[in-house]
């Protein structure tokens, strides 16, 4: 991996969380993804399962974690399943884990072959009562493949249908979504190498740019910074192009007087960074794009404030709703006739603003948390407030990740990114 070995107290830390709440005499297994085919022999690059990740710290394809705390015997608590590894596999495809190695990763003390996975698992339930199953249960979930924990569930169905079934996915959202000190200074570091490629960016833009050259520059720049790359699919968006909300063609040149909507951010160590960033293709914001600039960044300053414990998701957004319908009016996109006649399920603001503001962050992008369960200190959360006015030919986004606080406004881990429309333009002159 390209990043710095994370110390594996994070990751005994989290075992002991998800055990705290699991039923008497009951077992969980987590798998790792699949490595997925594109076409012939070729395949799209590993990407962990974030949950068996986060409670073993392997990142590596064919593993199974498995927790039984109420095991008589202790080497059966904690044990953690890896693929075996050979001179034959070292020199085709690379170092994998010894069982050493793995356990100075995980701190798990118990590592087994893979092949020894059923005979182990038997011997395991019959002391339970109980298996914890991890479905995917995200709120923004759609998925039509079938993953390795899906094939799991079906064999175990039909290999152990005498024992009672429970969720994991609910604890991981509870546990996941309030990060631990060391996942905020993970998550900072995707943030500052994500600073590095948007300051990279200001240097470079100018008028005959093309959107994918912007996309190199951040590449070049993240990778260099012990990241793998992008968090999630880079949104390179110059002119009309940024009232697409999610428009990943980067694919057009950059033109004098229009604007770029930059969604585009650093992963480093499986943890994400979300950044939005909007500037002057020529280094200076016309008049009504810098009306329009400040007046998102105020929704964004306003929103930030209220991020704070206790409070519920869905309750916010209507606060922020009327922060937005404030600036809209301030800008003549909305009249008071259009406040005053709109539909309370779909807001005048909305026409203009169709998104939400906020959601977990972490490793992933949306990360996991209950939106109905109020807000807590150590949450991750983004701030995202938008404007698109496609009859002007221009939209604006901004976007930091910032961290709930116990108390006051939450910290904001992009506080030394560019935001301020004068330093943008600073820069990009400089």
């Amino acid at each position: 991996m390209k990043y710095h070995q994370i110390p594996s107290s994070l990751f005994v830390k989290n075992r002991k969380k998800f055990a705290s709440e699991m039923k008497p005499k009951s077992v969980a297994v987590f798998n790792s993804n699949d490595i997925y085919p594109v076409s012939a022999d070729s395949t799209l690059p590993f990407a962990q399962h974030r949950d068996i990740f986060y409670l073993s710290g392997a990142d590596q394809e064919e593993s199974i974690l498995l927790l039984c705390p109420d095991a008589p015997y202790e080497h059966l608590r904690d044990i953690l399943f890896l693929r075996e590894t050979n001179e034959h596999i070292a020199v085709w495809e690379g170092e994998k884990l010894t069982k050493e190695r793995a356990t100075e990763v995980s701190g798990i003390k118990n590592i087994v072959w893979l092949k020894d996975f059923e005979k182990t698992l038997f011997e395991v339930m019959t002391y339970c009562d109980t298996i914890y199953i991890n479905t995917n249960e995200h709120y923004r979930s759609s998925v039509e493949t079938q993953t390795r924990e899906d094939r799991f569930i079906k064999w175990w169905k039909e290999k152990y249908p005498a024992h009672s079934v429970a969720k994991s996915n609910p604890i991981l959202q509870r546990l996941r979504s309030v990060k631990e000190q060391e996942e905020i200074d993970l998550i900072q570091q995707a943030c500052n190498i994500t600073e590095k490629g948007f300051r990279r960016l200001l240097s470079f833009t100018k008028p005959g740019v093309w959107e994918y050259e912007l996309e190199a520059e951040l590449i070049h720049e993240f990778v260099r910074n012990r990241s793998k790359g992008f968090a999630y699919t880079p949104i390179i968006a110059s002119g009309n192009n940024a009232n697409v909300l999610h428009y990943i063609e980067n694919n057009q040149q950059c033109k004098d007087g229009d604007l770029i909507l930059l969604d585009v951010a650093a992963e480093y160590a499986n943890y994400s960074s979300d950044l939005s960033r909007t500037i002057p293709v020529n280094g200076r914001f016309s008049d009504r794009q810098r009306a329009v600039y400040n007046a998102v960044l105020n929704v964004k300053k306003e929103a930030t404030k209220m991020l704070t414990p206790g409070t519920l998701w869905k309750q916010y957004h209507v606060e922020v709703g009327k922060v937005m319908t404030s600036e809209l009016l301030g800008l003549g996109l909305l009249d008071k006739a259009d406040v005053q006649n709109e539909d309370p399920a779909w807001p005048a603001y909305k026409k203009y603003f169709m998104h939400g503001t906020s959601h977990h962050m972490g490793l992933d992008t949306h990360d996991y948390g209950l939106l109905h369960e109020p807000m807590q200190a150590n949450m991750v959360f983004t701030v995202e407030p938008g404007i698109y006015i496609p009859a002007e030919g221009f939209g604006i986004r901004l976007e930091d990740n910032v961290v709930v606080q116990p108390s006051g406004e939450p910290f904001n881990l992009m506080g030394n990114i560019p935001l301020e429309a004068e330093e943008i333009e600073s820069l990009m002159n400089a």
